[in-house]
């Protein structure tokens, strides 16, 4: 167990962080999914621009990686254009 105030507040902070993270990880995987999952090409092309800037607050954030954030546009993209 942490012996300092300091380490204690610290897995505190680091708790509620990975909450949070997991949390807009989840919401972020979830609308990857359904991107993919549309068929519709004027509904994917409306809702790629929100999964886009889901995308890039996450990596800003460093929920994840910036480049796994526009490997994720990339290839998101490339199937809005596909349909």
């Amino acid at each position: 167990m942490a012996n300092h105030a300091s380490s204690e507040k610290r897995i505190r902070q680091t708790e509620t962080r990975n909450l949070e993270n997991r949390y807009y990880a989840k919401t972020a995987r979830n609308a990857v999914k359904k991107l993919r999952n549309t068929t519709n090409k004027e509904e994917a092309a409306k809702y790629f621009p929100t999964v886009a800037s889901l995308l890039d607050k996450l990596a800003k954030k460093n929920v994840i990686h910036n480049n796994k954030a526009a490997n994720l546009k990339s290839s998101l993209a490339k199937h809005v254009n596909s349909l």
